[in-house]
């Protein structure tokens, strides 16, 4: 047996002493195989926690519950206003933590009330960065199951791909909040001007990709060997991103970087 199949019976045996779980689900890579996993064990001892908020687009919020009806698994959505927290908008460095935190601290009330723990799907890929947000995880006694059982990203995309999951290869995806250097303000008008030019992205079938916000400016990120793709497409792309409010439309040399906003912070 292999390496990630010791891991994924680890997973199974962890989830099974839990006995009843709700699963913080947000359709993303992590979060389906963990919630696959812990339904396949637990039947309807484990459901689905998941948050509708202008900070993700409806497309993610449709294919989660789409996934959970399909699955036959009990989901709560609860609708999370980003910017009833505190110092959100201002968009501090650990703006993510405060954020995190807040919508956490319900997701643990639902499962409270419900006589479950509260799991979440970071895997250990997530410790090699900036990520604030695994603090909140951490002060809420929120379960990591996937870094308990040493899963990294490859492995849980492996077995997704061996469980019949179609997320086995969804590119990576982050709350809209993430694309703004740190000192913008947010704002609802301009989450949703994020979420307009990387869905223009996107239906030129672009795949893993951001458009980050500095000021004015959007610094659009896509994959080295997807760039060339993009040149014959620049001038409408740049048109329409205009249309949306972006004075200027630059392309990032460098490439897509998960969490590349955190290199102001490095510096």
């Amino acid at each position: 047996m292999d390496a990630p199949f010791d891991k994924l019976e680890a997973l199974r045996a962890a989830l099974r002493r839990l006995d009843r779980v709700a699963v913080a689900f947000s359709a993303g890579v992590d979060s389906t195989f963990l919630l696959k996993v812990a339904h396949d064990e637990l039947g309807e001892r484990a459901f689905a926690v998941t948050a509708a908020s202008c900070l993700f687009p409806a497309r993610e919020t449709e294919a989660a519950r789409a996934f959970c009806a399909r699955e036959g698994v009990e989901q709560v959505v609860l609708t999370h206003e980003p910017f009833a927290v505190d110092g959100f908008a201002d968009n501090p460095p650990d703006r993510c933590y405060r954020c995190k935190r807040a919508l956490f601290a319900r997701f643990a009330d639902v499962a409270a009330e419900q006589g479950a723990t509260l799991v979440e799907g970071s895997n250990l890929d997530d410790e090699g960065d900036y990520r604030p947000g695994l603090r909140a995880v951490a002060e809420l006694g929120v379960q990591s199951p996937l870094r308990a059982a040493g899963m990294t990203k490859a492995d849980v995309r492996a077995l997704s791909r061996a469980l019949g999951l179609a997320t086995w290869d969804k590119p990576s995806f982050a709350c809209l909040a993430s694309r703004f250097a740190y000192g913008e303000t947010i704002t609802t008008e301009r989450l949703a001007m994020v979420d307009a030019a990387e869905r223009r992205l996107l239906d030129l079938g672009f795949s893993q990709l951001r458009v980050r916000v500095h000021g004015d400016l959007a610094r659009v990120e896509l994959l080295p060997e997807d760039m060339p793709r993009l040149l014959p497409h620049a001038a409408a792309l740049n048109g329409a991103l205009q249309s949306l409010g972006f004075r200027y439309v630059a392309l990032d040399l460098g490439g897509y970087q998960s969490g590349s906003m955190n290199r102001a912070l490095q510096a």
